[in-house]
């Protein structure tokens, strides 16, 4: 039979059942978030050099023996509308609780308010609490991503970037829904920034990838049929932004797998609903990294403003030095916009002459494109000395 390695990080009451029952040294193993309130453990069997507790419920009395004993135990925040030690993503139902469309009462917004008001001067606290939790959506990513010790992931993954005002049934979002489906169709694994716009037009196709293309064509349609105030023309601020998508749901409700990572930092815009995990970060800075970092097998770059062209360089910027272990592909979905309008495409080939990502940029106006050009040209391993 074969044995199960011993974990180093504990997320759950099972995990730590399984840890136990192979095990009584728990040297620098990490426990996160675990309640032991219910558990009748003897903890004078374990080795406790350097064992760490994030979070953990214990009985009366036992975090002191635990400290006592050589461990680190860490309490949990006050005050604070999320979990810093969370043990998975997030998803759309959390995040959406309490919200109506009357009145946004959801979590997701409780923690905006919340995170607004230290945004630039956090408290100690504060700072740990946020730093603690983006910690554990690092974690939580890796263990839906499965990397090699290479750096590889298990999940071949092709990010979707571009503008979060794009709107609903418009030509880009239809165009990138259809690309992020024939993705998914594909075997890849659909990652957005998380919001509206071109966001949620990916995480959208690589929902509806089990449909027809007519299918997420009538998706979109029920999407778009939205109700504006005189005041505001903002697509997600609609009376029914969110309820049309709640709709589409009951509607097609067998979708596929896909991931959002969005931040509070920005401002509020609402998670689109279409993504199935969301790490959603505090830091804004590594929520970025870590977007674009994870897309190993594809980037596509529909059109967006300051923030897309942000995450363009950036990337240029991690092929051109092979950071990330390989040289990935980059699909600008839009020759008006990159070439004629930017000429970003153009700064980039000439950035990447004598590099080997140069073969890897690719420029078009078809969604069936982007797809075949992904097949063709898998990422490339930086090689020493590259």
């Amino acid at each position: 039979m074969k044995i199960k390695p011993i974990k180093d990080l504990i997320h759950n009451l099972n995990e730590w059942k399984e840890l136990v029952s192979q095990t009584t040294d728990l040297t620098n193993k990490v426990i996160q978030d675990v309640n032991f309130i219910k558990e009748n453990i003897n903890w004078e069997e374990y080795n406790l050099c350097n064992t760490t507790f994030l979070g953990c419920k214990f009985k009366q009395g036992e975090a002191i023996h635990l400290i006592e004993r050589g461990a680190f135990v860490y309490p949990k925040f006050s005050d604070i509308p999320y979990n810093p030690y969370r043990g998975k993503l997030y998803t759309w139902q959390e995040l959406m609780e309490g919200y109506s469309p009357v009145v946004d009462k959801s979590k997701d917004l409780e923690i905006y308010k919340h995170f607004v008001k230290n945004k630039y001067n956090p408290s100690v606290s504060e700072a740990m609490a946020q730093r603690l939790h983006d910690l554990s959506i690092d974690d939580g990513l890796r263990r839906i991503l499965e990397y090699d010790e290479l750096g590889m992931t298990k999940k071949k993954v092709v990010g979707f970037m571009g503008g979060h005002s794009t709107a609903r049934n418009s030509v880009f979002y239809n165009e990138t829904a259809l690309a992020a489906k024939r993705a998914t169709e594909k075997g890849y694994y659909v990652v957005s920034g998380g919001g509206p716009g071109i966001m949620e037009a990916a995480n959208l196709g690589a929902y509806m990838a089990n449909y027809s293309d007519e299918d997420l064509m009538n998706a979109i349609f029920v999407l778009s049929e939205l109700n504006f105030t005189d005041e505001n023309k903002t697509e997600y601020l609609a009376t029914n932004y969110i309820t049309n998508a709640k709709r589409v749901l009951e509607i097609y409700p067998e979708g596929r797998e896909s991931l959002a990572i969005p931040t509070w930092f920005y401002g509020h815009e609402p998670s689109n609903l279409f993504a199935t995990h969301i790490a959603k970060y505090f830091s804004n800075s590594i929520r970025e990294d870590m977007l674009l970092t994870i897309s190993l097998f594809g980037l596509v770059y529909a059109p967006g403003s300051a923030g897309t062209t942000q995450e363009i360089f950036q990337e240029a910027a991690q092929n051109h030095y092979g950071t990330s272990g390989y040289y990935s592909p980059m699909v600008f979905l839009s020759k008006k916009r990159y070439v004629e309008d930017t000429s970003i495409y153009s700064v980039l080939h000439q950035l990447a002459i004598d590099k080997p990502y140069k073969e890897l940029l690719f420029l078009t106006d078809n969604a069936e494109h982007v797809i075949d050009f992904i097949e063709k040209n898998p990422p490339i391993r930086v090689k020493l000395g590259d």
